[in-house]
């Protein structure tokens, strides 16, 4: 078995097509944890995840893109965007993985990101790799975002 992560051309409709087939598959699982289906990247279409900005890197086993994170940097700082896993490879280290090559390869002060306040995994996730709490905002009754940030001068121990 072969694993790989490299940059994805979101620009390709054929990778971003099999990236927002992930993405949706990912985020219905955290709408069913947070009790809301009113999550942005549950709308995005090819064309948005293709004009949306973001540079996006996947995992692949033996090819098949398995898990995929994207992000923008500015001013120095690295924003998480999306971090999502395919439900079938769950448990098995692949936003471990990816969460580590954007630390270890791109250099910047600081990274931050935001997740549902009730996706206790990716909360737990995000606490356990040294992320800080910075504020919770409320979207709307349902819907609750928390946000993270991290001085990644302090990168990942495996």
């Amino acid at each position: 078995m072969i694993n790989l992560i490299r940059e994805i051309e979101i620009s390709n409709r054929k990778y971003a097509e099999k990236v927002l087939n992930i993405q949706k598959l990912a985020y219905q699982v955290e709408a069913k944890l947070i009790g809301s289906d009113d999550i942005p990247p549950l709308k995005d279409t090819v064309d948005t995840l293709q004009q949306c900005g973001e540079l996006f890197f996947g995992y692949y086993i033996n090819e098949e893109l398995c898990g995929a994170i994207s992000i923008k940097i500015e001013n120095n700082e690295i924003d998480i965007h999306r971090l999502i896993v395919h439900p079938h490879h769950f448990k098995k280290g692949i936003a471990q993985s990816l969460l580590n090559v954007i630390e270890s390869t791109i250099n910047a002060e600081t990274i931050k990101v935001a997740t549902g306040s009730k996706n206790i995994p990716a909360v737990n996730f995000y606490k356990k790799n040294g992320f800080e709490y910075v504020k919770e905002v409320t979207v709307k009754e349902q819907l609750s975002l928390i946000f993270f940030k991290k001085d990644s001068r302090f990168h990942y121990t495996e």
